[in-house]
């Protein structure tokens, strides 16, 4: 084992150290190198992947045909990152954080050469994993998980070698669904194995239905409220069916969809600071608790949700780039906060979108709040003018106070990014009959006299004032 300190050597300068090269952890170099000049401050960047600043959340539609080309996806180059005077090293993992001596161990993957790295401040970054369910086979060729651009690349390479056109996503989120709408892309026969009752757990079941029921109509087979027992293979060792406890689905290529969890291996070792989630907790300057040297952001961190009061684990892009954006400037001697989320996201399944921000009904029940709800059915156009689609919106407001919880939108174009408007009442606390008056765009082309949104609020309005009379 080389243990060699010849990289690292003091100087005058501060040196912040990331663990990360994706969107937090680069963000926060960047922005970082923004507010301080490599004179003042030295910045070294450690990732273990091929990849930096890359979009995650495009893989399905790269996957799929949406995005013709692999570095579409990619925001900035390492060599862009090197050419801000930012010490990135690629295919380097970080093995382990000292906390009391102020360093992080580093193995070079591919000749194994490991060194020690000393930090004056240390930004966390390690994102989130994908979970693979502990039963056989899921190791076995043929089986994805999707989360970094060589899972991607592997994934694409299995459907190009793979003369069978039948595939099986195990998960029915976010990742699940849009990857069962890239494999219909490519051709496939899909079946989506669901261990919940229907598609999207993060809507409430009654508008998971109508993601189920769209998904079907696409020739998508959905099998709801089973769990996945094993994946077999065949004489050659590559994956041939995915199997319950009461059937078989054969399979050419398998797609894990079931969701992630925070990669916060090093921070439980260190000794950090973990959530019920299992994610790093931090103050509002994304600074871990307990640290002041340390900050961490991205998807291996809990937020504040601002709806329930509660800590959440969210793996989104949106959030990681903007706890980069805080803690680069707090690293670099500034001040900046992120004061938490809604829990706002959008997807969807070919043309159908899916939306939602604030809380689900189980969501409310396990904060202790009483809630009611309206669901209304509405139109992305005026009626009459040409190509108005439909949408259903439901709205979850607090029992005797009005205030909006939360809002789901399922529905075609025009109806996914109608969401936004929740997510702004929900940050500034609104209630639903203030919602009603709020002046929002009209034109045929683009919505109704009433907006589907508004409409929701006003039922909402009136099932509030029901019960307080």
């Amino acid at each position: 084992m080389n243990m060699s300190a010849a990289r690292d050597v003091s100087g005058p300068r501060e040196r912040l150290v990331v663990i990360g090269g994706d969107a937090a952890g680069m963000s926060a170099a960047s922005q970082a190198r923004r507010l301080r000049s490599a004179e003042e401050l030295e910045i070294v960047a450690f990732e273990r992947g091929h990849f930096t600043s890359f979009s995650a959340c495009g893989i399905p539609y790269w996957v799929g045909g949406d995005v013709d080309d692999r570095d579409q996806l990619i925001a900035r180059s390492p060599e862009e990152h090197r050419a801000r005077d930012i010490d990135l090293r690629m295919r380097t993992e970080v093995t382990e954080i000292d906390v009391a001596r102020g360093r992080v161990r580093a193995r070079d993957v591919d000749s194994g050469d490991e060194y020690w790295t000393s930090y004056d401040k240390l930004v966390i970054a390690t994102g989130a994993r994908p979970i693979r369910p502990d039963m056989p086979g899921t190791d076995a060729p043929g089986v994805h998980g999707v989360q970094t651009l060589d899972d991607g690349q592997a994934l694409i390479d299995t459907l190009t070698r793979t003369r069978g056109r039948r595939a099986v996503v195990v998960g029915a989120g976010y990742i699940g669904v849009e990857m069962a709408e890239a494999l219909i892309n490519r051709g496939y026969e899909v079946t989506v194995v669901n261990r919940g009752s229907e598609p999207m757990s993060t809507l409430d079941p009654d508008m998971g239905r109508l993601v189920h029921e769209a998904m079907e109509g696409l020739g998508i087979t959905m099998v709801d409220d089973t769990e996945v027992t094993k994946i077999l293979t065949g004489e050659d060792g590559r994956v041939r069916a995915v199997a319950t406890e009461d059937a078989e689905y054969p399979a050419d290529v398998v797609v894990l969809g079931i969701g992630v969890r925070p990669e916060t291996t090093l921070a439980r070792a260190a000794g950090l600071p973990l959530g019920d989630h299992g994610g790093l907790l931090t103050d509002l300057a994304m600074r871990v608790r307990g640290h002041e040297n340390i900050w961490a952001g991205g998807d291996c961190v809990e937020v504040l949700d601002l709806v329930s009061g509660q800590e959440r684990h969210i793996a989104l892009g949106t959030h990681a780039n903007k706890h980069g954006q805080v803690i680069g400037t707090n690293a670099a001697g500034g001040y900046a906060t992120f004061p938490g989320v809604v829990g706002t996201a959008v997807s969807k399944v070919c043309d159908l979108e899916i939306a939602r921000t604030g809380l689900r009904e189980k969501d409310a029940r396990r904060a202790g709040l009483q809630y009611v709800t309206a669901t209304i059915e509405s139109t992305s156009r005026a009626g009459y003018y040409p190509n108005s689609s439909s949408m259903t919106v439901k709205m979850l407001a607090e029992r005797r106070t009005g205030r909006l919880l939360g809002v789901q939108i399922v529905g075609r174009e025009g109806a996914g990014k109608r969401v936004d408007i929740a997510a702004v009442a929900l940050t500034a606390g609104m209630t639903v009959e203030q919602m009603v008056s709020l002046d929002l765009g009209y034109a045929p082309p683009f919505s109704p006299v009433w907006d589907p949104v508004l409409v929701a609020a006003r039922k909402a309005t009136k099932a509030v004032n029901a019960g307080t009379s």
